[in-house]
């Protein structure tokens, strides 16, 4: 099999690397095993891109520690800064493309996708500002000694959507992409080579996770692993890496956030955030607003305007400008939101709007309401992980508490409110890793984001991600002459 080809969507026409990308170069899987990966829209083969085995794994994780060893580590700060805002400046030159490959492998309204590669490229000229700026303290124990910190790479480590402080903070990279959405990653590999990155420092691998994922958290000689995904799959990440060399791990995973509507609320904002929180990206974030707590006093002024505002989003072909709402990025994930549907109504929740698949071609579910539900059915305790939001009533702050933390999840949540007291009562009282105020979802790769609970362990972006790809040192020089006390 090839290991490129060219591929034509309705904006552009790119050429495609289909190969394992280890030491800059794109070479084909050890067992020249390849998997299909499919345009969501329309259900058929975009193309089949190469598999990586255990094997392969092992390969790149010796490329990676060789550049580590030979080259990387002795490269200064400030030429890893930059390298990640050449990067940067690379993702701004091919914006199209990158949008172009997202709207047709995943599924994601393409004026989305473009917005996902401004932040992804502002993201990488942030952590380029900081390669430079990493360093340690110098502690007065006592007057013969000079003791200091050092803050150094870890090593090597998997890498999800977290290259920026990984890279910055001199560490090589072994990225395994997801086996639903492997064309862009592999794109961006040509774009690691035109910024000049040394051969071994970023090595991407398609693949899936029972095998390539599963070698990777199980490896030897890898350091650290950073997964985003569910929270099944993290625990499996942390017995592996417990198993092993003890390796360390950050998890971001999944969520079921509360996103609390409170009587004097700017019932307009509310509604137009509540929509955007739920169904961008077609429900499939982390971090959805996937329950509505409104309180009684409008509750059902709220529902009634919710539900004509969630029918409103116009669901299609991801590369129309005014599609909002693409389809779910696999088969599997689309049959997983529609048992839940089922599961909504056997329960007796009351669909509001939606609960059904959009026409009969693609992965297309409509943007689903569920009103009468209470805290025990699946649809307000599991993670959907698609366009369904329940709503839920409730009395006052400490029912909406209640309700908020009545969850094993912790990632995000949000209050809308015009008191100011009460904003920050609810806010310093939800188990959740990040409160929005009158917004909902306006993640900032500046401040940092991850879980309480179920929702993971340590934080990515902001200044706090850089402490999960470094190790402190401590280095006491003894200067005093007199020998031992």
């Amino acid at each position: 099999m090839s290991l490129s080809t060219t591929i034509t969507t309705p904006t552009v026409t790119y050429e495609q690397p289909l190969g394992l990308f280890i030491n800059n170069k794109f070479v084909k899987g050890s067992e020249s095993k390849t998997f299909e990966t499919i345009n969501p829209t329309n259900e058929k083969v975009i193309t089949a891109v190469h598999e990586a085995t255990a094997q392969d794994v092992d390969i790149a994780v010796k490329a990676a520690r060789a550049a580590f060893e030979d080259t990387w580590r002795q490269t200064t700060p400030t030429e890893r800064g930059r390298l990640l805002v050449k990067l940067a400046d690379l993702f701004e030159r091919d914006i199209e493309i990158l949008a172009a490959i997202e709207a047709l492998d995943n599924g994601k309204a393409v004026s989305m996708a473009k917005g996902d590669v401004q932040n992804s490229q502002g993201c990488l000229r942030y952590y380029g500002g900081f390669a430079d700026k990493i360093h340690g303290q110098t502690i007065d124990t006592d007057p013969n000694s000079l003791t200091y910190t050092r803050h150094e790479p870890i090593g090597l480590l998997m890498w999800a959507w977290k290259i920026g402080p990984a890279i910055a903070t001199g560490n090589t990279v072994v990225l395994k992409t997801a086996e639903q959405t492997p064309l862009s990653a592999l794109y961006v590999a040509k774009l690691i080579v035109e910024a000049g990155f040394p051969p071994g420092v970023i090595n991407i691998l398609s693949g899936f996770g029972r095998v390539a994922g599963a070698a990777i958290s199980s490896h030897m000689d890898i350091d650290k692993v950073a997964f985003t995904g569910s929270t099944v799959v993290g625990r499996a990440i942390m017995r592996a890496a417990a198993d092993s060399n003890l390796k360390k791990v950050t998890l971001e995973l999944g969520g079921k956030s509360p996103n609390i509507i409170f009587d004097d609320a700017n019932i307009d904002e509310a509604i137009s955030w509540a929509n955007f929180g739920i169904f961008f990206n077609h429900g499939q974030c982390c971090s959805a607003g996937s329950r509505l707590l409104v309180q009684e006093g409008i509750y059902d002024n709220f529902v009634a305007r919710f539900k004509e505002r969630a029918a409103e989003n116009k669901l299609g072909d991801p590369f129309k400008e005014d599609t909002y709402q693409g389809p779910q990025v696999s088969q599997l994930q689309f049959d997983r939101i529609m048992d839940y549907l089922e599961s909504g109504k056997k329960e007796g929740a009351v669909v509001a709007t939606g609960g059904s698949r959009h026409g009969s071609k693609g992965y297309f579910i409509q943007p689903t309401v569920f009103t009468n539900v209470t805290s025990n059915m699946r649809i307000a305790r599991e993670e959907i992980f698609g366009p369904v939001v329940t709503i839920q009533k409730f009395k006052d702050e400490a029912e909406a508490i209640k309700i908020g933390n009545n969850t094993a999840y912790g990632l995000a949540g949000a209050v809308f409110t015009q008191n100011v007291k009460t904003a920050v009562r609810m806010s310093n009282a939800l188990r959740s890793g990040t409160v929005w105020i009158n917004s909902y979802g306006n993640l900032s790769y500046q401040a940092p984001f991850g879980g309480f609970k179920e929702s993971g362990i340590g934080r990515e972006l902001g200044s706090y991600a850089l402490e999960n790809y470094t190790q402190v040192k401590t280095v006491r020089h003894n200067l005093d002459d007199s020998g031992a006390p």
